[in-house]
């Protein structure tokens, strides 16, 4: 299959032009130009029904709705739909695990315009007004959120095209049945159908979430500019503090202020726009000494090309509150196997087995721990995928053999679009088999990629997802084995030269659904392939790992994502936090940045700087275009491979803290990274802060992302101390910024007082040599004299921990100078032999006069230990204790 070669080549993206603005989006233009439509709610239609309630709306002009209410303590969920439509409108498949159940509503009072609804304990309500139509939702009588607001629920109802007379051209100047952007016409088959409507979140001056955007962290208002779009797009060293859309998006907005949080979850999978709109605390426009307070409010404003209505309110009241009810909606974040938690050595590309070889065993000569090597598209036959190169890549059974020896995984490239080869089995499979998206006409749509001509898998298909998820199997993947695994790029979809780069709006998908129905859900629908591919590929025993660089909400359950093509400076460095922080907020924990940069040549001082914050950051892989300069961690010289060695081997011993929180969001949807004020609910000076952040509960990270840095602002929230990291030196929190010197060695960590972080005492060369090393575990006093942290252990990479129970999460307390470890979770099964070495206690105030180690059935033994005045700081040593059994320490 060998033939010329195909040079890979990033297309002119000529200019961001390529790109729509909101004015050249014709359904924004229509909703926020045109008149609203006002409804009214026909009271006299609602019906209480098994699990919600039903009314129909009537507008001032067209045809009635009908708005389908369903509530519980944790969600309320507004749907809207006709309420006779012509044909059937796109419901989204798959992004929900399972339909919310709605509990029991009645009546708690009503009048001739309004019905006021509770359930359960009475604790909430949705009140419905009748004309204009509003939707309250209240906590006692404090009206917490209102749909339809300011009237701009909007609902573009289906109708046949008006036919033309006979020999003339049907006009449509108004964009109703066609849409031309550049040289693309997007012919609309259903015509005009876009959804829209308003919330507004009272009280609330903050709102997050929302990715995928190049921005702050906290929303911006829109009002003098861009809204925020949501529309997976391939955008090449994307412009910052932008609010274009680029590779994936979760329509997630929390709202948080001192004593509640809630969130709004939007669920379309078309184009959609978001406007945002903050209303000051004072009134404006008068002198200070005659200003009165108001309640602030932000509004927000939805706006769909297509589809239904489906928004649900999560009604907290707490920040993890929030996270698990979306996360109850939409699945927990995976847990990842160990080794994907490690670091990742990506590069496009390698340039065959000696060079992939050699760079392996570079790590190993220079000490520095990884535990996956990437190949990008280049490893393929062609730019075919599942294929290998025959020349560079001749061999990739012994390849991946060789990096097995060092307990190492290999990840390739397989992207969405198939090369257009009739000598090709796996394009006639697909092209036979019904497994392409079509063109409007009924054709195969081709577009092009890396390839040159390609088509796309349909994987909006359940049988297109079955076949792709078979091609995975050993037998049928020629070269791959089980240590083989899988990233997914270009799935927005991109197509080179196409609208937007990307799919035509008017291709059709398996069940005759327009792409633009289903645009955001592509790269979602593929990865949800892949990670099944993997889980049957090992028989459903072992945990796959599946890099996407396209998502949607619910892409958490199915592995990692990263911020895309990135550019090598400082000020992608410093955007890179509050991206991440953002997709944390939204579901999607496992996330990273390519670190140094995909695009340009990082200086030796940006590359340590990235390295260190990459290494606080879940996903952590460094990755460079092919026309950048190599830069693996030992080509700058010895002190910047020092310094990258040192930051990587931290990570590693960490790993057991990092896999504990992964463990947390799995089963309760805490994110392991978490804006301040996540931790610090009722400090509003955390409200704002985006370039530092909470890893778990106890972990404070501020990363150096200034050039040339002698100093950072670090802001350490709450009365509590906190302790530095790296110095042991301790820091009192306040609630203003403190400025801390910082030299290019300083990675600014600070441990909370009152918690417990467990790490290995070394790190070998991977995840699979931590084993081989006992627990040292950090306490940190609060000013009780307390502290507590837990630890979770299992196998590392197969579902046993939940078929078998075979895991085990253990709790570490320390009360009146007494520290137990004991089962935090009796339903475990896990067996293992690991031990804790040592103890570091921190914020001790007096040497004790002895300490005593107690384990069950045995006698008191004496621990040895150091006590430094200086940094109150008590060590206990050479403890030995099993870390799976019940044991007590007491310092007298």
């Amino acid at each position: 299959m060998a033939e010329e070669t195909v040079v890979s080549v990033v297309p002119d993206d000529e200019g961001k032009c390529k790109f729509k603005k909101c004015d050249q989006i014709s359904f924004y233009r229509r909703q926020t130009l045109g008149p609203n439509q006002q409804y009214r709610a026909c009271l006299d239609t609602l019906v209480l029904t098994e699990r919600g309630a039903r009314v129909e709306l009537e507008p001032d002009c067209r045809v009635r709705l009908v708005l389908t209410l369903s509530a519980g303590d944790e969600t309320v969920r507004i749907q809207a739909d006709e309420l006779r439509p012509i044909r059937t409108r796109y419901r989204v498949p798959d992004v929900l695990t399972k339909e919310p159940v709605g509990e029991h509503l009645r009546v708690a009072k009503e009048t001739r315009d309004m019905v006021s609804l509770t359930w359960g304990a009475g604790h909430y309500q949705v009140r419905v007004w009748a004309c204009p139509f509003r939707l309250e939702v209240l906590f006692g009588e404090e009206v917490m959120v209102t749909f339809n607001y300011r009237d701009n629920l909007h609902f573009e109802t289906l109708h046949e095209r008006p036919s033309a007379e006979p020999g003339q051209h049907q006009r449509d100047d108004s964009s109703l049945w066609e849409e031309t952007f550049r040289d693309f016409v997007d012919i609309k088959a259903n015509g005009p159908s876009s959804v829209g409507a308003d919330l507004c979140l009272h009280g609330y001056s903050h709102v997050y979430g929302l990715p995928e955007h190049a921005d702050s962290l906290k929303l911006n208002d829109t009002r003098e500019g861009e809204p925020y779009r949501l529309y997976n797009l391939d955008v090449f060293a994307y412009d910052l503090h932008s609010r274009q859309g680029l590779y994936g998006c979760v329509p997630l907005v929390l709202a948080h202020k001192a004593d509640r949080s809630v969130g709004v979850f939007w669920l379309n999978t078309s184009e959609t726009l978001l406007d945002v709109q903050y209303n000051p605390d004072e009134e404006e426009g008068t002198p200070a000494v005659k200003r009165r307070r108001v309640t602030p409010q932000t509004d927000l404003r939805w706006l769909s090309e297509s589809g239904l209505i489906d928004c649900m309110v999560l009604l907290g009241p707490s920040p993890p509150q929030v996270f698990s009810q979306y996360a109850q909606l939409t699945g927990f974040q995976a847990l990842p196997p160990l080794f994907s938690l490690g670091y990742h050595q990506c590069r496009w590309n390698y340039d065959d087995e000696a060079d992939v070889k050699a760079v392996n065993a570079g790590f190993d000569q220079h000490n520095i721990p990884y535990d996956v090597i990437w190949l990008d598209i280049e490893h393929t036959d062609g730019k075919r995928y599942f294929t290998w190169d025959p020349v560079h890549f001749p061999d990739p059974v012994g390849l991946q053999r060789h990096l097995e020896e060092g307990k190492r995984k290999l990840v390739v490239i397989s992207d969405p679009h198939i090369k257009v080869d009739p000598n090709w089995t796996l394009y006639c499979e697909a092209r036979d088999g019904g497994h392409f998206v079509k063109d409007r006409v009924g054709q195969i749509y081709q577009g092009s990629c890396w390839p040159g001509d390609s088509s796309y898998l349909d994987f909006s298909s359940p049988a297109t997802r079955a076949w792709y998820s078979q091609r995975f199997a050993l037998e049928r993947y020629s070269g791959s084995t089980s240590s083989l695994f899988v990233w997914n790029d270009m799935n927005e979809p991109s197509v080179f030269g196409g609208p937007e780069q990307t799919m035509p709006k008017d291709a059709v998908h398996h069940g005759g659904w327009e792409h633009r129905e289903l645009h955001n859900l592509y790269g979602f629908h593929q990865h949800m392939a892949t990670v099944q591919g993997l889980i049957t590929r090992s028989g459903g025993l072992e945990r796959p790992f599946v890099l996407s660089r396209s998502f949607f909400a619910g892409s958490q359950r199915l592995g990692a994502v990263w911020t895309g093509d990135n550019v090598a400076s400082w000020d992608y460095l410093k955007i890179s936090v509050p991206m991440i922080l953002s997709l944390s907020l939204a579901g999607i924990s496992f996330c990273g940045a390519d670190v140094g940069g995909f695009v340009k040549d990082p200086d030796p001082e940006l590359l340590v700087r990235w390295y260190q914050a990459g290494a606080l950051t879940p996903f952590f892989r460094g990755h460079a275009a092919r026309d950048t300069k190599r830069r693996e961690p030992w080509l700058f010289g010895a002190q910047v491979t020092s310094a990258i060695r040192r930051v990587i081997q931290r990570r590693y011993r960490l790993l057991p803290y990092w896999y504990t929180l992964f463990h947390q969001a799995h089963t309760d949807g805490l994110p392991p990274l978490r804006p301040l004020w996540v931790e610090f609910p009722g400090d509003q000076n955390t409200f704002s802060v985006d370039h530092q952040y909470m890893i778990g509960g106890a972990l404070l990270a501020c990363p150096v992302t200034e050039q040339g840095a002698t100093e950072v602002r670090v802001l350490l929230p709450g009365s509590e101390v906190w302790y530095d990291i790296q110095s042991g030196h301790m820091l009192r929190g306040n609630r203003s910024f403190q400025t801390l010197p910082v030299t290019l060695d300083t990675v600014p960590v600070f441990q909370r007082a009152g918690t417990v972080v467990p790490r290995r005492t070394g790190c070998g060369s991977c995840t699979a040599d931590l084993q081989k090393y006992p627990f040292y575990l950090t306490v940190v006093l609060d000013s009780q004299g307390r502290a507590e942290g837990e630890l979770y252990l299992d196998d590392g990479h197969s579902f046993r921990y939940r078929d078998r129970q075979e895991f085990s999460l253990r709790r570490f307390c320390l009360v009146s100078d007494h520290l137990t470890c004991r089962c935090a979770d009796p339903v475990g099964l896990y067996q293992y032999d690991d031990m804790v070495q040592s103890v570091t206690i921190l914020g001790t105030k007096r040497r004790p006069a002895n300490v005593t180690l107690q384990e069950p059935g045995a006698q008191k033994i004496p621990v040895k230990f150091l006590f430094d005045e200086a940094l109150h700081k008590l060590t206990l040593e050479d403890l030995s204790v099993a870390i799976g059994k019940e044991w007590d320490i007491k310092i007298l």
